[in-house]
């Protein structure tokens, strides 16, 4: 499952006005890397941030993994108007539970901006699918991530140094990777070598079977 950040901040303009707001350049990244991604694992989206009703529980499950997923994963991204505020540890949850975490393995891919701020506890969510779960793996990739002025409510940020974003408790406690991105560039690599299977960008060996993240 590739869970996006579609808050608000994700659209936020830079004091250049010249510089792409995060979500024209995730876009970008996103166009380069799903391509070489999607013949080989099958790829489900949610998308948390924009929607009706309360902000923190505008948690979007757009599909469950699913072959050749590229252009339905383009054509959201394209779409999408960022919006509200981060409810990255339920959304997060949510797309564990999708892929049957607690008897099938599976990868979760979370793509962020920045911190929790709806609450959430994401180094407690992720001892607990350290625990439950059968085989899951939660990778995070910060993309120009910023100091986060509601860091008042995610109780865990001022505990948690490891990294930018509390969020990457999430890889260390599952074995996953946190990768911290800047450009286009990095952020479509980070997401082929986290979304993708071993052999994508080789020409050689036998091709992997389709597997679920």
């Amino acid at each position: 499952m590739l869970v996006f950040d579609g808050s608000a901040s994700m659209a936020e303009l830079d004091f250049d006005l010249t510089v792409p707001t995060r979500i024209d350049d995730a876009r970008r990244a996103v166009r380069r890397a799903m391509p070489q991604i999607a013949p080989f694992r099958r790829v489900g989206l949610l998308i948390y941030g924009p929607g009706p009703g309360p902000a923190c529980d505008r948690i979007n499950l757009h599909f469950e993994p699913v072959a050749d997923a590229a252009t339905p994963i383009v054509d959201a991204l394209d779409q999408l108007e960022p919006l509200g505020l981060t409810p990255l540890t339920n959304a997060v949850r949510a797309a564990a539970k999708v892929l049957h975490y607690r008897t099938r393995p599976g990868i979760v891919v979370l793509v962020t901006d920045g911190n929790e701020t709806c609450g959430g506890r994401p180094c407690a969510l992720s001892r607990a699918l350290a625990a439950e779960a059968r085989d899951l793996t939660v990778h995070v990739i910060g993309f120009r991530v910023v100091v986060d002025f509601f860091s008042w409510d995610s109780p865990e940020a001022k505990s948690y140094t490891e990294g930018k974003t509390v969020a990457k408790c999430l890889a260390d406690q599952t074995g996953g990777m946190f990768v911290s991105t800047e450009t286009v560039d990095e952020l479509a690599e980070a997401l082929r070598e986290t979304l993708g299977c071993a052999l994508i960008g080789q020409t050689i060996g036998p091709i992997p079977s389709k597997q679920s993240t």
